[in-house]
């Protein structure tokens, strides 16, 4: 069989296989946090495999308020609020297999990675860019998927 064959039968593996899990369950998830319960968009979004969580910033739920410190004080926040939600799905950081990662600020990288290897251990697939402008009047914000 020559390789572009052996590319058509697998294209077509994937796909049969994508149809056939078609029928899975998908449970859009209101937030735990009190404060969130009216936002226009779910927690977390869970399928048979994964978890799809919103993005976080670094706010603090309890105070309803971003955290003063600047990004690696943020970035600290944000990864705690994105614990707070997988506990809450009985999942940890441990289970992340991606995370995109928004800075304001492209020249926050190294301080905001400073912080986020000490809890990402696993070393996830990650994409970072930056954005001029986030929500909240955030320097961060990521979002993750994981697995179950």
């Amino acid at each position: 069989m020559k390789y572009s064959h052996l590319i058509i039968c697998f294209s077509v593996l994937v796909s049969l296989q994508a149809c056939k899990d078609s029928n899975s369950e998908i449970i859009f998830h209101q937030s735990h946090e009190s404060s969130r319960i009216n936002t226009p968009f779910s927690d977390a979004v869970e399928t048979d495999d994964f978890l799809f969580l919103t993005g976080q910033i670094g706010k603090d739920h309890k105070k309803g308020a971003l955290v003063s410190g600047g990004i690696k004080v943020e970035t600290k926040q944000v990864i705690e609020n994105i614990k707070a939600v997988l506990e809450h799905h009985k999942l940890s950081l441990d289970n992340v297999v991606k995370c995109t990662v928004i800075l304001k600020d492209i020249d926050d990288f190294k301080d905001f990675n400073s912080v986020y290897i000490t809890y990402f251990t696993k070393k996830p697939a990650r994409t970072t860019f930056s954005a001029s402008g986030l929500a909240g009047g955030a320097s961060i914000e990521i979002d993750v998927i994981a697995a179950k």
